[in-house]
């Protein structure tokens, strides 16, 4: 029997306001909004609805907005999905992750307004609200019963790629935090050139921590981009007859690959806004879909015990 209509279209609205807090949150760090409503939560400048518009107002209390209407909505499709779906393993699980990250990456927008947050700890601000859009998204996969169109309920995934899946999940939230801290450290442009800092001296070495954070996630970058490209060759040459996974590895391969391209636009751009934003999009669906391959390789355990 099919999911309700209505749960669909519903999940697919969460997922999207998820997105919106991802963005909404890059877009608060890249433009500098982050005070744009003053040392003031949840209200705005002292007042409920912000009486003077700037920018930088907009930008912080648009945020506050959706990320308070999508919370709402997380939770309703949560309690939704426990009730119509709680017979399938993973969706509680999921619907408490996405509620629990969702709740820490407020309280940790709202101490950042209220007191000051050091760059480090601000730089999980956003894998933390990455764990709770992949919950989110998976969520949605179950109710729009993805595992039964690709027969993801049956696969069977080897030792060895399950491994490597669970590995490269982990190390590509590494990649995220360090990706952050670029941002919070301000560090984004203190390379000037792509992909060395200097292209005329490839083998110098980093001159400041800002050279450090920027060249660091840079080679973080390079190992992820190398271990997805090993991964799908793995994948193509080895599960021609699982399409979930056949086809899931070369999705993830295509995302890291305009990952890259977006990372050196970036600076090439000199931190075009729209550019930017995009390179927060792709990797937040780089993760959500590793995540969906960490869920695989539990099917695959638990098909393999039922053997």
């Amino acid at each position: 029997m099919q999911h309700n209509r209505y749960l669909k279209w519903f999940a697919v609205a969460a997922t999207l306001g998820m997105l919106l807090i991802l963005l909404g949150g890059a877009l608060v760090t890249k433009t500098d909004s982050g005070l744009g409503c003053g040392r003031n939560w949840p209200d705005c400048n002292g007042s409920l609805i912000p009486k003077e518009i700037t920018p930088e107002v907009l930008i912080e209390f648009s945020h506050r907005l959706v990320t308070g209407v999508v919370s709402i909505s997380i939770l309703v499709l949560t309690v939704w999905t426990w009730r119509k779906l709680g017979h399938i393993r993973e969706v509680k699980l999921l619907g408490f992750l996405a509620m629990f990250f969702l709740i820490a990456q407020a309280l940790i927008g709202a101490a950042q307004v209220l007191w000051g947050q050091g760059d480090f700890i601000l730089a999980l601000h956003f894998g933390i609200s990455l764990i709770s859009f992949a919950a989110v998204l998976l969520l949605s996969m179950i109710v729009f019963e993805v595992d039964r169109k690709f027969d993801a309920d049956k696969v069977f995934i080897g030792k060895k790629l399950r491994w490597h899946t669970i590995a490269v999940t982990i190390y590509s939230y590494l990649v995220v935090y360090t990706g952050a801290l670029v941002r919070h450290t301000d560090s984004s442009l203190i390379c000037p050139d792509w992909p060395f800092c200097y292209n005329e001296t490839p083998l110098a070495s980093p001159n400041n921590m800002y050279e450090w954070v920027q060249m660091g996630h840079r080679l973080a970058v390079l190992i992820i981009f190398i271990w997805i490209a090993y991964i799908t060759w793995h994948a193509v040459k080895e599960y021609k007859n699982q399409r979930v996974v056949y086809y899931g590895w070369i999705i993830a391969f295509t995302i890291v690959f305009l990952q890259v391209i977006a990372g050196m636009l970036v600076v090439l751009t000199k931190l075009n806004l729209t550019v930017a934003l995009m390179h927060s999009l792709l990797i937040s669906l780089l993760f959500g879909l590793l995540c969906y391959m960490i869920v695989l390789v539990a099917r695959s355990n638990y098909n393999e015990k039922m053997k």
